[in-house]
């Protein structure tokens, strides 16, 4: 398994260097400002975006023993999707605390949809087909009311809409970065700081309460904090498909199940991963750059599909 994790760092940092260099050829004249001010800024962002969906799916997947689990199972992007949503046809053009209005909105929709399951998870005797159902509810809530307000909306509202809920990689800048950085480096952070209970929750909740795990502890926390990554990783960059579900898949099937590999190599291959989908991006229709979200649909469909016929059989 070393051998297999080298190879795997070694790929994922070769990734990285050679994301912002892919793409049409840069003028010379321009070369500095493109390569600085848009490339670079636009892969630190799908580095942070990759890693923390990764994780957060990832430790979905443990905490809900289930190898579908994703930020939809508690609502997360259906959440964003609404606050995005109403701010859109609201007509949003101004700032709230230096962020844009629709990153705000998408951000509090999100985490408030997370919050209301992580209250929930919070409860004595709640197990976690419990949470699933709640977060099933929410999402369908959440959704009957955003096609409600896309109903109201004119058609550039909804051709705005449409592009934002495809996912995307905007042109944020090293502000953008830095506002986003808080937010993820507390998700991750947190959430690998919950990779022992995580390990024991292999077995069950009843083998790890025996073993002197809180479970409602843990639960309430891995939501809590994967909903907040995963918020203010779709209030910038909208719901990215994909992600969060193959990545994990990924590790595990090279790396094994033991969440003290699959966690942090799951921030690891979930970064460049999508620094390298944002690259290919730059390729596929040069001069008409589809968004990153379909890039990741396209790799990742057939890539599940492939691994669940191989568990199969």
């Amino acid at each position: 398994m070393k051998a297999r994790l080298v190879v795997m760092l070694l790929l994922c940092g070769l990734v990285v260097v050679a994301a912002p260099f892919i793409g049409p050829p840069m003028p010379p004249d321009a070369r500095d400002f493109i390569l600085w001010q848009l490339r670079i800024p636009r892969t630190l962002m799908a580095l942070l975006v990759g890693g923390t969906l990764s994780l957060v799916g990832a430790v979905y997947q443990s905490l809900f023993a289930n190898p579908l689990a994703a930020p939809s199972t508690v609502g997360t992007t259906a959440g964003a999707t609404l606050g995005a949503l109403v701010a859109i046809v609201l007509g949003a053009r101004s700032a709230l605390w230096g962020l844009p209005l629709i990153t705000a909105s998408a951000f509090a929709g999100a985490l408030g949809v997370s919050l209301l399951v992580a209250a929930i998870a919070a409860g004595r005797g709640v197990r976690m087909n419990d949470l699933v159902l709640a977060g099933i509810a929410f999402s369908m809530a959440a959704g009957a009311i955003s096609t409600g307000v896309q109903f109201s909306a004119d058609s550039a509202e909804l051709l705005a809409a449409t592009r934002w809920t495809m996912g995307h990689l905007p042109q944020v800048g090293y502000q953008g970065i830095v506002a986003l950085v808080p937010i993820a480096a507390v998700s991750v952070v947190g959430l690998l700081s919950l990779t022992r209970a995580l390990e024991v929750f292999i077995s069950g909740e009843e083998h790890a309460e025996s073993q002197g795990v809180n479970v409602r502890v843990v639960r309430m926390a891995s939501i809590g904090l994967g909903a907040l990554g995963v918020a203010g990783c779709v209030a910038w960059c909208g719901p990215i498909a994909f992600v969060e579900l193959i990545v994990p898949h990924i590790v595990r099937r090279v790396l094994g199940v033991s969440r003290r590999v699959l966690l942090p190599c799951s921030v690891i291959v979930g970064a460049s991963f999508l620094a390298l989908c944002d690259a290919a991006s730059r390729v596929i229709l040069p001069g008409r750059e589809p968004p990153v979200g379909l890039v990741t649909a396209a790799l990742g469909t057939p890539l599940l599909v492939y691994l669940v016929a191989r568990k199969s059989r």
